[in-house]
């Protein structure tokens, strides 16, 4: 992945958990800060979505976008953009990781760049929030609170 930025977050619930929680693209609306609409377009034949449009409430201006996914499940759910007026570039992951305990270590990485014009230093500071407000939601989507 290009420069980007990442945040982990230990949660505790098994990573099978957190990944059928990020898996199910068309629930991002319900959770996922920023999420406006989904359009799952195509899935294989395990169910599991290859193709989405998203349509988010950008900082600037509404953002639609269609990425596709390479799923390993429970381990990862990695994203790279498909087509877009938007952006020029996306790419991102989800990374679980089992804890002794019993947790899991949750890792989101994030790269965008913008087909707009928007200052690097903004651009990290949105990528640090999507990021750090992401995994926040997962956790209280998985866990309940």
């Amino acid at each position: 992945m290009t420069e980007g930025t990442f945040s982990q977050l230990e949660i505790d619930a098994s990573p099978e958990a957190l990944y059928d929680v990020v898996a199910d693209i068309a629930s991002y609306p319900e959770w996922a800060t920023g999420v406006k609409d989904v359009e799952v377009l195509e899935t294989d034949s395990a169910g599991n979505v290859v193709r989405a449009r998203f349509v988010l409430d950008g900082f600037v201006k509404e953002i639609d976008y269609t990425i596709r996914y390479s799923h390993d499940r429970p381990n990862s759910l990695s994203w790279t953009l498909e087509e877009s007026d938007d952006l020029e570039m996306l790419e991102g992951s989800y990374v679980f990781t089992p804890q002794e305990d019993g947790s899991t270590e949750a890792t989101y990485s994030l790269s965008v760049i913008p087909r707009f014009t928007i200052p690097g230093f903004l651009r990290r500071q949105a990528e640090r929030q999507i990021v750090t407000t992401a995994l926040r939601g997962l956790r209280k989507r998985v866990t309940g609170g």
